[in-house]
């Protein structure tokens, strides 16, 4: 009976451990379902956002997905999430991989795993037109506007402890925050920033500030149990650097024919390297 016991036991365990095997293996997941499945914001102009004409989602952070997935060959599916859901859904398995604005720091990289570096992001200040201040030294004891669990709310948190930083749901909330003088400032990324100022209305215009408090590095999020899924991911962004095609889905976000008019100035590679 002991020795039928022990027989039994380890064939239990070993059907588990093959069955925990084989959830592990996303990327063999994706593939045999056929759809990656991809969270991002929807509401963060170019990243992702809904096209007026089209109502489709379109975006960097889009096209970043569709690059994978048709590497991968498979389709592509996103779920709009918000900032402060960005990683629970991802641990949680709602979705398989994050495109959402996702800057790097250690402490969130211990949750989860980032990918290469796919982006770079200045982060600024933007304040009313009017206002005297003039870098980040000047909102000591101020209020500032951020994003709800973004890493510019962590970060600014971090540098003015005397301040009080305000999380609001999205850009476009902390935005009209400032325009009510609500706050003194907004926080977030140089891109989010130059959006709204061509977005201001001339009644009430505002500025971004030149100097960046830091430049933040973005990755795509996988989990951290998924080594093979982000191993393939990271080689799919490294031959997309060196084709060529992530210089052109730059160029048509951020370039000199987008309205930002931007220069490339990072490759896609390791974070920090």
């Amino acid at each position: 009976m002991t020795s039928k016991f022990l027989t039994a036991t380890v064939l239990a365990g070993a059907a588990l451990l093959g069955s925990a095997a084989a959830h592990a293996d996303q990327l063999a997941d994706v593939k045999q379902r056929g759809t990656l499945l991809c969270g991002t914001l929807g509401t963060s102009q170019p990243f992702s956002f809904q096209d007026n004409a089209t109502r489709q989602l379109i975006g960097y952070d889009v096209d970043i997905c569709k690059l994978v997935a048709d590497k991968l060959g498979v389709k592509v599916e996103y779920k709009l999430l918000s900032v402060a859901a960005r990683v629970p859904e991802l641990n949680e398995s709602r979705v398989d991989i994050l495109a959402a604005n996702l800057g790097y720091s250690p402490e969130r990289a211990e949750q989860i795993a980032y990918s290469h570096r796919y982006y770079t992001s200045p982060q600024k200040l933007l304040v009313r037109a009017d206002s005297k201040i003039t870098d980040v030294e000047g909102l000591k004891g101020k209020r500032i506007g951020a994003t709800k669990g973004s890493s510019s709310e962590r970060e600014i948190k971090a540098r003015l402890p005397e301040s009080r930083v305000i999380g609001y749901t999205d850009s476009s909330a902390a935005y009209l925050a400032l325009q009510q003088k609500k706050t003194e400032a907004q926080f977030a990324s140089e891109l989010v920033l130059a959006r709204l100022v061509l977005q201001s209305p001339p009644t009430s215009p505002v500025k971004v500030l030149d100097k960046a408090v830091f430049d933040e590095d973005w990755g795509l999020g996988v989990r951290k149990s998924e080594p093979t899924f982000l191993n393939a991911v990271n080689k799919i962004l490294e031959d997309a650097e060196q084709s060529g095609e992530a210089t052109k889905l730059f160029d048509k976000w951020f370039g000199p024919e987008s309205p930002y008019k931007l220069e490339r100035s990072f490759k896609f590679g390791p974070i920090g390297g």
